[in-house]
């Protein structure tokens, strides 16, 4: 009888919206404090990397609550998503999972989680160590700056496909995804051409300082 119950309940139109409403709401509060996280981080790199200033990523407390904080909206921006899947499944039928829309968006959070192991367990704990980017062996430095760069590109890609209703059922896979490795490649070459450039200056600023102290021998004798 319960069971009965609970089942006509689920099966009203608009109990079905009004859950959708909620998931989606939750779907959407955690895409904005995950992309505000990582967006901070990137723009406190980027104006350290102009400015020469001390970097953020010897803050481990910092690092450690960015790690926490973008990893649990990602776990929930899966959970609702998977609700909100269930509940138009239940609504328009398994055709729903044909929307190439929402393929993309599946495949692009896919990548992202993929990529963000890789950037809890390998890139993040090679910045701490090192203190900064600039310090990281070129290789190392270079797989961050692509890995910053497929972060930062594809959060804001699946908030695109998320809130673009009327792209769903126009495009095909391929066109819909069409920008995307465009974006990233754009976005890691921008990055590395701005970290060669705070290296020179680095490099440059640090051979002017020991010909100077060469150059004088009171200094020097220290």
């Amino acid at each position: 009888m319960e069971f009965t119950l609970i089942t006509s309940f689920f099966e009203q139109k608009t109990t079905m919206e009004f859950l959708r409403l909620g998931i989606v709401y939750a779907h959407l509060i955690a895409c904005c404090v995950a992309i505000g996280m990582v967006l901070t981080s990137d723009f406190a790199m980027i104006r350290e990397l102009i400015k020469g200033e001390k970097t953020h990523l010897q803050d481990t407390r910092h690092m450690e609550s960015l790690q926490k904080t973008v990893s649990g909206a990602l776990a929930v921006l899966w959970i609702t998503g998977i609700a909100i899947i269930w509940v138009d499944m239940s609504d328009k039928g398994l055709s729903y999972l044909l929307n190439p829309k929402l393929q993309a968006k599946v495949a692009i959070v896919m990548l992202l989680t993929f990529n963000g192991m890789l950037l809890h367990s390998l890139v993040l704990p090679a910045l701490q160590k090192a203190g900064s980017l600039l310090k990281l062996q070129f290789n190392m430095r270079m797989f961050a700056l692509f890995a910053g760069a497929l972060s930062g590109v594809s959060w804001f890609y699946a908030a695109m496909l998320g809130v673009g209703r009327p792209l769903a059922w126009k495009y095909s896979l391929v066109e819909l995804l069409a920008a995307y490795p465009v974006l990233i490649v754009g976005g890691f070459m921008m990055m590395a051409l701005l970290t060669q450039w705070a290296k020179n200056r680095e490099e440059s600023g640090t051979a002017t300082a020991q010909s100077y102290i060469q150059r004088n021998p009171a200094l020097a004798a220290w």
